[in-house]
C-alpha cells in the first residue's frame, strides 16, 4: 500500500466505521493527466447506494481539505466496489466461501496463473478453489503469499 493510500485510511476509516459502513479499498493513481482518489465503500450485507456515497464523499472531502495530506491536485471519487468486488482482507474471503471468483497468482499452481471458481474454504494458509477445467472439476489449494489479485467474479456458465 502506497503512503497516500496508507494515510487516507487512516482518515477515511472512522469516518465509515460511524456511518455503519466498510471501507474496501483506496485508490490513488494517475489516468492520463488527472490524479484519482478513489474510495469503495460497502455495507456489510453487501449493496450501497448513492445517498450513502454522497455522505461518504462530504465528510471525506472535508477532512481532506482540513488535513490536507496530498500535494497534487486529483478527484475524489467515492463509489460501490460493483459486482466483482476486490477480495483483500481475511474477513473478505471467509463472507466470499461459495461463491464464484477469479484468482490470480505471483506463480505457477498446476501450469496456471489465473482461476476461477467457487470458493470452497479459505483458513489461514489459503483456500480452495473448486474449477472446472472443459469438462472435469479440480480442487486447487493456493497458498495466500501466492495470491496476486482477488475478486468475486460472475458465473456466466451456469
Amino acid at each position: 500500500m502506497s503512503k497516500v493510500t496508507s494515510v487516507i485510511e487512516e482518515l477515511v476509516t472512522p469516518i465509515v466505521e460511524e456511518l455503519n459502513l466498510e471501507l474496501v479499498e483506496i485508490e490513488f493513481l494517475k489516468e492520463g493527466r488527472n490524479w484519482f482518489l478513489r474510495v469503495y465503500i460497502d455495507t456489510p450485507e453487501g449493496g450501497i447506494d448513492i445517498e450513502q456515497c454522497a455522505l461518504v464523499s462530504e465528510r471525506v472531502s472535508e477532512i481532506l481539505d482540513e488535513k490536507d495530506p496530498i500535494e497534487q491536485n486529483y478527484y475524489l471519487e467515492v463509489s460501490s466496489p460493483g459486482a466483482e468486488r476486490p477480495l483483500k482482507k481475511e474477513s473478505d474471503f471467509e463472507k466470499s466461501v461459495g461463491k464464484f471468483i477469479y484468482v490470480k497468482t505471483y506463480e505457477p499452481i498446476k501450469d496456471m496463473k489465473e482461476f476461477q471458481g467457487y470458493l470452497r474454504s479459505y483458513t489461514s494458509e489459503g483456500l480452495e478453489l473448486e474449477v472446472r477445467i472443459k469438462t472435469r472439476k479440480l480442487t486447487v489449494f493456493i497458498e495466500n503469499e501466492k495470491i496476486a489479485k482477488a475478486r468475486l467474479a460472475i458465473d456466466f456458465s451456469s
